[in-house]
């Protein structure tokens, strides 16, 4: 007997393979210059209040860009706007291989920021026209996990590039992946009511929700959205949250190597980074599965996904003994990765909670809102990291610059999941707009 999904049929799910390859090289293509920071502290002169600078003009530039691409997305539909956001950004990761001083980095991370800031309004939204309400959050942790991928493949590949090559190889060839997937992406993409490959069982399937399956353009003023206690509440959760990722991505490298002694080019230092975003993959898919769960349990979408992120924000706290002396490396490799993978989780979900309180033709524009609160929050947490690390490694105490970041990060996410249900009360869906 054939299944249901069988009979449906299963183009959904390849968009959702484009979605995840396309978020893949996004993360793949940011985290290039964690990697390379012995190389760029050696050879460009960018130590850690530097670093903390430039990494600060991608946060500040990407802020800017999620507004932007949000707004852009939702005026020139999902398969224009992801392919121009990919081409963009793909350039801009290229460009780097020709800066020669930290504020040289700094213009090419700002650009690389304002494009990157396309995939995730444009991956929402995607994944909101192509699935029903009770398989989006797993639809969307599966794409989520392409960032994890992206993150074991950097730490893998890129010292090997930078031995053999030189650093600038390790930016041309990274960006370079991201305009092949533009082949594939106009070859696969269309909206449901308009991709001939698709079956009419299938088609009836994903628009089996009462809204309306269709893009629509009408424009939506951040003014009118601003209304909205649940943007608030999104904002928020992004705000608090997001850069407890970013630190994760960009500073983690540099601990291994500063605190824990582990060598870039050591075959260690990949292997760490590659089981800490490895097991990342599962709990963003895990965190989008679990929720699913919930709601084919008969669960309301708010106790389905605001349970699921009480449990993976718990799950974060425990980072807060990295620094135990008690705690060996791979038992600090094991915090690490709880944390993370319970980050990747929580994301699964909160992204989830737009299209849940909000009809389609805003998810674009309310995801770039949040998404920049997010930066601006990175944006913050950069500064005062790379200040924090800059003045305790000066008094050689770097491991207490580290201790103060942990535990920021230990409690933020229960911090967010408190404010997201105060300011917006069971996310009560918005029917009009």
């Amino acid at each position: 007997m054939t299944t249901i999904n069988q009979q449906i049929g299963k183009y959904r799910w390849t968009i959702c393979t484009l979605i995840f390859f396309a978020t893949t090289i996004n993360y793949l293509d940011r985290q290039v210059i964690g990697i390379l920071k012995p190389w760029l502290e050696k050879e460009v002169g960018l130590g850690e209040a530097e670093y903390g600078y430039v990494v600060t003009a991608f946060q500040f530039a990407y802020a800017l860009g999620m507004l932007l691409a949000g707004r852009v997305i939702d005026k020139l539909g999902t398969k224009i706007g992801y392919a121009l956001a990919l081409f963009g950004w793909s350039i801009a990761a290229i460009l780097h291989a020709f800066a020669k001083t930290p504020l040289g980095f700094g213009v090419f991370r700002a650009l690389l920021g304002v494009t990157e800031a396309g995939n995730f309004p444009a991956a929402i939204k995607a994944t909101a026209e192509w699935f029903p309400k009770k398989e989006r959050a797993l639809a969307t942790g599966i794409f989520n996990s392409g960032a994890n991928v992206g993150a074991v493949i950097a730490p893998l590949s890129v010292p090997f590039i930078a031995e053999k090559w030189g650093w600038q190889w390790a930016f041309i060839l990274t960006g370079a992946i991201g305009l092949l997937w533009l082949i594939f992406w106009f070859i696969f993409y269309e909206i449901p009511k308009k991709q001939k490959r698709l079956s009419a069982t299938e088609l009836a399937y994903i628009e089996s929700d009462k809204e309306e399956a269709t893009e629509n353009n009408e424009k939506l003023p951040w003014a009118k959205l601003l209304k909205y206690k649940q943007t608030w509440a999104f904002a928020i959760g992004k705000f608090l949250t997001d850069p407890i990722w970013w630190f994760f991505l960009f500073w983690i490298p540099s601990w291994l190597n500063d605190v824990r002694g582990v060598s870039v080019t050591g075959s260690g230092f990949g292997l760490s980074l590659a089981v800490i975003y490895t097991s990342t993959t599962f709990g963003s898919i895990f965190g989008g599965w679990l929720s699913s769960f919930f709601l084919k349990k008969g669960w309301s979408a708010f106790k389905a996904r605001s349970t699921a992120m009480l449990i993976f924000a718990m799950l974060v706290v425990p980072i807060l003994f990295v620094q135990n002396q008690n705690v060996g490396l791979w038992g600090a490799i094991a915090l690490i990765s709880l944390a993370a993978s319970s980050h990747q989780a929580w994301s699964a979900n909160i992204f989830t909670t737009v299209s849940d309180m909000f009809p389609k033709k805003a998810i674009g524009s309310v995801t770039g809102i949040g998404g920049m609160a997010g930066a601006v929050g990175g944006m913050l947490v950069a500064i005062l990291a790379g200040n924090i690390l800059e003045f305790y490694k000066a008094n050689g105490n770097v491991d207490a610059g580290y201790l103060i970041l942990f535990a920021i990060a230990a409690f933020a996410y229960l911090l967010a999941w408190l404010l997201m249900i105060f300011i917006a009360p069971k996310w009560k869906r918005i029917e009009n707009l």
